[in-house]
Order: structure tokens, then sequence, then C-alpha cells
């Protein structure tokens, strides 16, 4: 049986505006309470910001945010008054005095990174962090993120995760991450730069294993896209891609966990008399799910002790 579909008519349409209009108007009616306010901003499309988030912004005394001018550009698409100021790392230990003065005045200080959640991967956590302990009100407005937007988008497991933000930008500091997250039973999120995407993605692979995986860049903006597949298919496409924007990888939770070094010593045993290491490694690993590096290691350390 075939259902119609009918698209909103335009009588529907202003219906809809005036009810957006009358809540608002709302919004803005109510006083705004003195308190730190921890406003959610877009991660690309501008039409992504709650109604509550503008009533905020538009009457704020001060508004902190770590770039104006690509905060401003927020402003004047929605017609506020610029009323910002630069909050980052660089000026931080010498404006969070004086944000603490405005805030003991009884002054509404709103804070806003240049994309998506304050405090997520921001500058603003020592910020909170003093106005917490001066006993100041925060109040945190939610909205936008790129770390669950790329989750709920990947089609990877979302009943548990662990948030790791950025990777370390040295090889070595970035690895010892990777290694420690090994047998985190949830899936995995991080951000990373375009120029070190495809090293991210072969550490991924070599230290975790060939998981699957998701690479989500540019979320909600024109450019959006977002690569599904094994870490080692993702690899391939890294170093040839010429890859943009921001970027989120989504590791999915693996098996390494539930394989102890035990059962892979003696699984080697048997698969060392006719073969060589290397060899019983990679079969091994594949078997199992597990990185072949930890497999090899293994292997090694048997070997010596004979």
């Amino acid at each position: 049986m075939k259902t119609d579909v009918k698209s909103s008519s335009s009588e529907d349409i202003t219906r809809t505006v005036a009810r957006i209009t009358a809540e608002f108007t709302s919004f803005c009616s109510a006083p705004l309470a003195p308190a730190l306010y921890l406003v959610a901003t877009p991660i690309g499309n501008l039409g992504d910001i709650s109604l509550r988030a503008l009533s905020v912004l538009m009457r704020a005394d001060k508004v902190y945010c770590e770039d104006t001018r690509h905060s401003i550009k927020l402003f004047n698409h929605y017609g506020i008054r610029a009323k910002l100021d630069a909050y980052h790392d660089h000026n931080g230990d010498r404006l969070r005095p004086r944000i603490m003065k405005e805030l003991a005045a009884g002054l509404r200080v709103a804070l806003i990174s240049d994309a998506g959640t304050p405090m997520i991967s921001d500058p603003g956590f020592k910020l909170g962090q003093a106005a917490v302990e001066a006993g100041h009100k925060i109040i945190s407005l939610p909205g936008p993120t790129a770390a669950i937007t790329a989750l709920t988008s990947s089609g990877l497991p979302t009943d548990r995760f662990q948030f790791a933000g950025f990777l370390p930008a040295k090889t070595g500091a970035r690895r010892t991450m990777i290694s420690e997250m090994r047998d985190v039973d949830a899936a995995l999120i991080f951000f990373e730069s375009p120029g070190r995407l495809s090293a991210a993605l072969e550490d991924f692979e070599n230290i975790l294993g060939d998981r699957d995986a998701v690479v989500a860049r540019e979320l909600t903006k024109m450019h959006e896209e977002i690569k599904r597949g094994r870490l080692s298919a993702l690899c391939q496409w890294a170093e040839g891609a010429k890859v943009k924007g921001e970027i989120t990888i989504i590791i999915a939770p693996g098996g390494a966990c539930q394989v102890t070094d035990a059962e892979i010593v003696a699984m080697l045993d048997q698969a060392l008399q006719p073969r060589r290491l290397k060899d019983a490694a990679r079969d091994i690993a594949e078997e199992l799910g597990v990185p072949r590096k930890r497999v090899y290691e293994l292997g090694l350390k048997h070997m010596d002790k004979k």
C-alpha cells in the first residue's frame, strides 16, 4: 500500500515559525541570573544552535570566546550585538582574575568555544575550575559536540565509549597513549589533524589490530565525509587522500581484552614448530583478533626463555 507523504504547506510553516518565535520570546523574557554560562555553539552548520543558547548570548553582559574573528560570524548571522572578548590558552592566566571579579559583581558571563561544547578539548577548563572554587554558579547549555556526532553516525557500538581527545603530536607519546587504551572494552573516540591522520591510523592498526573504524571529517558542513572500514583499508585510503578539515576518529571495541597472554603463548607453542615466528604471529593475530605486534613480542619473549 502506497503512503502519500505531503510536504509542509505554507500554513504549516507559518504556524511553526510562530511557535518558534513565541518560544524564543519566552526564553528572552525570563530573567537571566548572574552565572557563568557554558554555551554550546555549532560545529559547522549555524542552524544547529539552540533557541536557549541564542537567548543567553543576546543577554549576557560579556561573552568570552577562543577567537573573536571566528565567533563574530555566528553573532552576525543571528544579528547579535557583539560583546565578545578573547579567552584562550595564551591569555587565560591574565584574564581569569578579571572574569572572577565580573562574576563576583553579579555579571552574566558566557563562555563559548570556536565550535561545539566548552570544556571538551577546549581551553575553558581552568576557568570553570576557578568559578567552582570561588563558589560561582555555573549553567551549562547542551548542544553540538563533534565526538558524539561522529559516534552516532559511525554505525559502531555506542553503548560504551571512551573519549580521548586529541592524540599527542609526537610519535612516541601517541603510540604510548594508544597502547594504554588497547584493552578498553568500548568504542574509542579521538580528534586528529589532517597532517597526522595517516600516521595515526597506521599506529592504530599496528597496536590495536585491524578493527572496524570510522574517519569523520567536516561534520555538519558542506563537505562532510564519513569513511567506514577496517583500519587497514582506512590506512590505504589516507595515504593517497588529500584530507582537510576537522577530523574525528572512532575505533570499534576490540576483543584483545578477552584474550590472555597465556592463551597466545599456548597457541604459539603449537604454531612455532613448523613455521617462523613472523608467519605464526600473523595467523594467530588474525584468528584471535588481537594486534600482530602483541603476538610477535610475546613470541620473542617465549623463545628467549627456551
